[in-house]
């Protein structure tokens, strides 16, 4: 795999992973969870999303770290890198966010 196709491949994963939290109501995509005593069904709340957002951040980030360390030398990050790249993943979700909180229902 080359250099630049392990690079679109991260963008495109982390793009999909930032906007899952937002574009269903199962944890992680596909664990549904328990209906209310009246039998409707139960909303995630916000919480469990930024947590789930967290959760596929790190997923993301092994599959970019094992990509690099196939591909040559993996090179040590900072804290730095890890603030840029967490707010990039943010931004990444903004489009799920948007679709969720902020879209009118008619």
């Amino acid at each position: 795999m080359t250099v630049s196709l392990a690079s679109w491949l991260v963008i495109v994963v982390a793009l999909a992973a930032a906007n899952l939290p937002f574009a269903s109501e199962r944890v992680f995509g596909f664990i549904s969870m328990k209906p209310t005593q009246t039998g409707q069904a139960r909303t995630k709340p916000f919480a469990l999303r930024l947590l789930e957002l967290l959760v596929l951040y790190f997923l993301v980030g092994l599959l970019a770290y094992a990509l690099e360390s196939r591909i040559g030398n993996v090179f040590a990050q900072r804290w730095e890198f890890y603030a840029i790249t967490g707010c990039l993943f943010v931004v990444l979700a903004f489009p799920g966010f948007v679709f969720r909180y902020l879209r009118k229902r008619h």
